[in-house]
């Protein structure tokens, strides 16, 4: 749920980028991007680092450099972090969708048949 809002939010900050009112504009780009960042934060502080292993840093790192685009994108009213970011939440969001599905479904995958 928390990928899909932050995933809501730039796409409403992207339309922002095309919006003929300067202030109007800022406004839906910021507050969108502003939006997403506070997601990202509760991603980051959800991640256990201690037992997590390879895969919180990474996820840590990720999510600090989403930020930093984002942070990019704002300043510079530039929706090319925007884009970014939104395409790697994507990503991250379809496969905890898999692995969730993969972990509900008792069914054997091929690749569990094949071994």
């Amino acid at each position: 749920m928390l990928f899909e809002g932050a995933i809501r939010s730039l796409e409403r900050a992207e339309v922002g980028f095309e919006l003929d009112d300067p202030a109007e504009a800022n406004e839906t780009i910021h507050n969108n991007i502003h939006r997403t960042q506070e997601i990202l934060h509760e991603l980051n502080m959800a991640l256990d680092v201690t037992n997590g292993g390879k895969l919180a840093e990474t996820l840590r790192g990720l999510y600090e450099y989403i930020d930093r685009r984002l942070v990019e994108s704002n300043l510079r009213k530039s929706s090319e972090g925007v884009v970014e970011a939104r395409r790697y939440l994507g990503v991250l969001r379809d496969a905890w969708a898999q692995m969730l599905q993969a972990q509900s479904d008792p069914r054997p995958t091929d690749s569990m048949m094949a071994a």
